[in-house]
């Protein structure tokens, strides 16, 4: 287990590209830390600097109290699982998994006893004989794990691991990556554009944009407190509702007026929101903090707001609505037993104490 952190790290191709621009990221001893953001913002850039596969061309990265800039990756003593697996066609899963252990000459006895120790952590004890066109995704997976594990690294990176799979696989190995982390105790950085998964592993998730990381934080922090617009908008399925409008004062009273609606600023919220009294501002809300109006017991005139149901999604255990104000579309997600008519008014309660209000102009957070 190790400490890991980069300070002012940015990778600068030819012509003067930025796909990392000036990263500080501390991930302490037996962490999990996950860097998420859509394709292109620089998080497996970030993650192959750490891992010694990429030059940084500005900066510092440490692994202990060691600075790894100019540290072959083989001496790093990291281990990275990659996106595509990477094995041997014509090795078996034990020759891919002691392929490692035999370069660096473990004896023979070491890299049987380690082969065997990771397999059996994985559940693939069964399957060391065959080779990877005999296994299925998932298996293929866990051995390009395992031959991480045996190394017994100081830190652990994942690129992506999970993109090649389909969407029930992947939730299985979500939580078999969780059990493995928990079983080795070590440091984790794992790449993914996945919110979900963001969410469900990280101890702390890093969201990046353009190169830059935009808020760092436990995912319940980054879910409830984000740190500008694009946070928002990234994190959360479905996405948060945006609205424009302005912020309005009537009898003391502040209001957030669409255009064709107005609801009631929470008096928590009013000294945060006075600065930008007569303003346009984004406002958000999420798909689970809208609720029908027949069935909470929150509605009041000043959180009710009329709608045109334009599209009805059953997904089992609630449904997702889609609406339409007259100027912006949003989401709600209400429960299994609501089903709207498709072109009907819809009264809808907004939960005002969960709603969020950013600058229009920088797109940061006000609220």
């Amino acid at each position: 287990m190790a400490q890991v952190s980069l300070k002012g790290v940015s990778k600068i191709y030819k012509g003067g590209i930025k796909a990392v621009d000036n990263v500080t990221l501390g991930v302490e001893n037996r962490e999990f830390l996950v860097l998420v953001g859509p394709s292109g913002c620089g998080k497996s850039t970030t993650l192959r600097m750490i891992a010694g596969l990429e030059d940084v061309s500005e900066g510092k990265i440490w692994i202990e109290d060691r600075i790894v800039n100019d540290v072959p990756a083989k001496d790093r003593n990291i281990a990275m699982v990659f996106q595509n697996y990477a094995l041997y066609p014509h090795m078996t899963v034990f020759e891919n998994m002691a392929f490692g252990l035999k370069l660096r000459h473990y004896p023979k006895e070491e890299v049987i006893r380690r082969v065997h120790e990771a397999a059996e952590v994985l559940g693939i004890k069964k399957m060391l004989d065959r080779r990877p066109r005999q296994l299925s995704g998932g298996e293929r997976q866990r051995v390009a794990v395992g031959r991480a594990i045996v190394r017994k690294p100081l830190v652990f990176l994942f690129d992506e691991p999970l993109s090649n799979l389909d969407a029930k696989m992947r939730v299985s190995m979500r939580a078999e990556i969780h059990k493995l982390r928990l079983r080795l105790q070590t440091t984790f950085i794992y790449v993914t554009h996945d919110q979900t998964e963001a969410m469900t592993l990280g101890d702390r998730i890093a969201v990046m944009k353009d190169g830059q990381i935009q808020q760092c934080a436990d995912p319940i922090d980054v879910y409830d407190k984000p740190a500008n617009k694009f946070v928002a908008g990234f994190i959360g399925s479905p996405p948060i509702n945006f609205l424009n409008g302005r912020i309005i004062q009537k009898e003391r009273k502040y209001y957030f007026d669409e255009g064709g609606f107005q609801v009631k600023i929470g008096e928590e919220m009013h000294s945060s929101v006075a600065p930008y009294l007569g303003k346009e501002v984004s406002f958000g809300i999420r798909a689970e903090d809208i609720y029908d109006k027949l069935f909470t017991s929150l509605a009041s005139p000043e959180n009710t707001v009329r709608a045109t149901c334009e599209v009805v999604e059953p997904m089992g255990s609630e449904v997702y609505v889609h609406l339409n104000t007259g100027k912006h579309t949003f989401v709600a997600r209400v429960g299994a037993h609501d089903r709207p008519e498709v072109n009907r008014d819809m009264d809808l309660v907004f939960d005002m104490s969960k709603v969020h209000f950013f600058d229009k102009d920088t797109e940061k957070t006000i609220i």
